[in-house]
């Protein structure tokens, strides 16, 4: 089942474990089953701490297996066979059974340790979804920290009755006690603000008594990663604010015009990242989203953030890297459909319509790379695209009208998401050539016309471009003192993830020489404070 190269890893993974760790197995005729089998009796074989047990099959899914720690009781499960994207998660599933250290900030895991009542966690993937891990590990650290929490990775291909009875066209999905409990990627955090209501409260007063910043970079992905570094190691105290470290890197598969990597995916190159912004001294507040910069009135004086939650912070400085998001079609029902049909990641949602009808809206290299993806999953690929022409690549062009099950309309304006209430059933366009409207039967739709910045927060604040875009000069200066953008969000011409680095590390650098060149607040409080020590 594991070839040489993940044999040897996996071994000198194992030689972690400090204690035992159960794993059982419940088969069928399939074969599927048979591959779980060798799967589960290759680790065993790997460590004296690792055994195989019997255990009762009923009510269990066919094919599965239990991780199970015999120290703490703590469970968790594996419903299919959990390789692609996946087999991390059971490496660290292994990991954290038997003993291994969890990489969570003490304060999480104690916050994890104290939550009481039941917790069936149950998460629905696809094994070619990158963002399906994160969910996965976050819910099994979970539970191997608390024993009444439990979770079980559902691969949604090899489930699909459950995948249809619970009419998850979406993933990853996420049910707690048999009841819908979120989409998407989550982290610990995330889910803990879900199931604990004083979570909440307590990260925004946590984050009220921190001491006011040198410079605040807002985003964490490739553009708020470089500010960071590049302002930590100018020795002034730094910090980020982030909705989700990573941004939209997360969701990007392969990326192959990194300069000197080859090739590589998103989510690893995120892990590498946040791994260097770690090697600094960087305070990173994430899962929070940013609502309202306030200026300050006096030159070099404090601006504050507030946050969603309440919160807020003060900071002599701040970056702007917010990044992008998928731009929607803005038409009826997509809003309906969102998660039922509607989708925005061929990679995650595709395997999910196994056999069935898609549409893919948008001609570009994201449209036609979504459309070539499908063809080889689902039995009919429907591209839309507004303009008289595909923008995509000649050669992405040839490839997609090669394949037998893609159809290409253009002049074809997306007017309505169609559906049953449930799931999608289809899509009404306008034929603008002819000007009539058309239908098309489908279960899927696969929205690819491109980004959006993420300003929303920023209207009324610093200046904007028509689509929303901060406006910066080459230090990244915005017209506000102080207050600098990169990356995305700007109206830097081309959104490239080096491009996007480059800005951030140029923003970083221009307020630091804003810095030094304006008078600093923070050390007249440290003054006033240290005399009045002395008064005292």
């Amino acid at each position: 089942m594991l070839d040489t190269n993940l044999k040897q890893q996996l071994t000198t993974y194992l030689q972690n474990l400090t204690s035992a760790v159960e794993l059982s197995v419940f088969l069928g005729d399939d074969v599927k089953s048979k591959e779980l089998n060798t799967l589960v009796a290759e680790i065993a074989e790997m460590s004296a701490l690792v055994t195989i047990v019997e255990a009762d099959a009923s009510n269990e899914r066919v094919p599965s297996m239990l991780v199970k720690s015999v120290k703490t009781g703590g469970e968790m499960r594996f419903a299919g066979v959990p390789m692609g994207h996946e087999f991390t998660s059971l490496v660290l599933a292994l990991l954290h059974s038997g003993g291994h250290p969890i990489k969570l900030d003490k304060a999480v895991i104690e916050q994890v340790a104290a939550l009481e009542g039941d917790y069936s966690f149950e998460t629905y993937i696809s094994l070619s979804c990158q963002n399906c891990p994160d969910v996965v590990q976050a819910l099994n650290m979970m539970a191997a920290i608390n024993p009444q929490i439990t979770h079980v990775m559902v691969d949604g291909a090899l489930f699909q009755e459950e995948v249809y009875k619970r009419d998850i066209l979406s993933v990853p999905a996420v049910y707690l006690n048999g009841k819908a409990f979120g989409q998407g990627r989550m982290t610990v955090t995330e889910i803990l603000n879900k199931v604990d209501t004083n979570a909440g409260a307590r990260q925004a007063k946590a984050i009220n008594n921190k001491e006011a910043f040198d410079l605040l970079v807002i985003g964490g992905g490739p553009a708020g990663a470089a500010s960071a570094i590049y302002s930590a190691r100018k020795g002034i105290r730094t910090g980020i604010v982030a909705d989700k470290f990573g941004g939209q890197l997360q969701d990007t598969i392969a990326i192959e015009n990194f300069i000197s990597v080859s090739a590589t995916q998103g989510p690893k190159l995120v892990a590498s990242l946040e791994a260097h912004v770690n090697d600094y001294d960087v305070d990173i507040m994430n899962n929070q989203r940013v609502k309202n910069i306030i200026k300050s009135d006096v030159e070099g004086g404090l601006i504050t953030v507030e946050l969603e939650n309440g919160a807020t912070l003060q900071t002599r400085s701040t970056i702007i890297a917010t990044g992008a998001r998928w731009r929607e079609m803005n038409v009826t029902g997509e809003q309906e459909y969102r998660g039922k049909g509607v989708a925005y990641c061929p990679h995650c949602d595709g395997p999910l319509f196994k056999g069935k009808s898609v549409a893919v809206i948008g001609g570009g290299n994201s449209g036609i790379e979504a459309a070539i993806d499908l063809a080889g999953i689902v039995e009919h690929v429907t591209v839309l695209e507004f303009d008289s022409v595909l923008r995509a690549d000649a050669v992405l062009q040839n490839k997609a009208r090669s394949l037998p099950n893609i159809d290409i309309i253009v002049n074809a304006q997306t007017t309505e998401v169609l559906g049953n209430g449930k799931h999608v059933t289809g899509l009404n366009y306008l034929n603008r050539a002819t000007n009539k409207q058309e239908n098309v039967e489908l279960a899927g739709i696969f929205v690819q016309i491109g980004l959006l910045p993420n300003s929303q927060f920023l209207q009324g604040t610093v200046d904007l471009t028509d689509r929303g875009e901060v406006i910066i000069n080459q230090k990244g200066e915005t017209n506000i003192a102080g207050v600098y953008a990169a990356g995305d969000v700007t109206n830097t011409p081309f959104k490239q993830i080096i491009i996007a680095m480059g800005g951030g590390a140029a923003a970083a650098l221009g307020a630091f020489d804003y810095l030094i060149r304006t008078p600093n607040p923070l050390e007249n409080r440290e003054n006033i404070e240290s005399m009045s020590e002395v008064a005292a």
